[in-house]
């Protein structure tokens, strides 16, 4: 079994990728999003599910020889841990970063520079690498970012609307004056 998966049509949210930051009490600078699987997606949540069996198997040697029964797994249900949050009802979804920047290409494989072109609520591919961690007596399983591929807008999660949303139905006709 391998830790590493490639999943998607997913959806983003809580995008950071084109710049470091810091999360939560953490001060080393990682990039990160958060991944949104619908529940009705079983064939992503069993690769997803399979990866992180993989990872508690890897991480016996760092827990002692054996699997913690208060092990911390990433994925979580949307309706239980972000019950007020509609982006999340009927999903499943989990936190991946990585201290290094993602490739992020668009779905002809081109290089997405432009921050603005992955935002929170498109859908995208994205390769995880699932991986045990013993960190201050938490033990667990957490996920790696590593590549990015959108392949869909998506309606932005955040309430901010994009400017051709915004004046989509603004027309204007070779006669009218910026003036009147």
């Amino acid at each position: 079994m391998s830790t590493k998966v490639v999943i998607g049509k997913v959806r983003l949210s809580y995008v950071n990728v084109f710049e470091a930051r810091t999360i939560g009490d953490d001060d080393r600078a990682k990039f990160s999003a958060s991944i949104i699987v619908d529940k009705e997606d079983k064939k992503t949540i069993a690769k997803i599910e399979a990866a992180i069996e993989a990872a508690k198997e890897e991480g016996k040697g760092k827990w002692g020889g054996k699997i913690p029964k208060n092990v911390k797994l990433p994925l979580r249900d949307g309706d239980v841990d972000r019950e007020d949050d509609e982006a999340y009802a009927g999903k499943l979804f989990f936190n991946a970063s990585s201290p290094l920047k993602p490739q992020v290409l668009d779905r002809y494989k081109q290089e997405i520079v432009d921050p603005s072109e992955l935002y929170s609520g498109c859908y995208a591919y994205v390769s995880i690498n699932f991986y045990p961690y013993d960190f201050n007596g938490s033990k667990g399983v957490a996920a790696g970012l590593n590549n990015i591929m959108k392949v869909e807008e998506g309606e932005r999660l955040g309430g901010r609307s994009s400017a051709t949303e915004d004046f989509a139905d603004i027309e204007f006709d070779d006669n009218d004056s910026m003036f009147d």
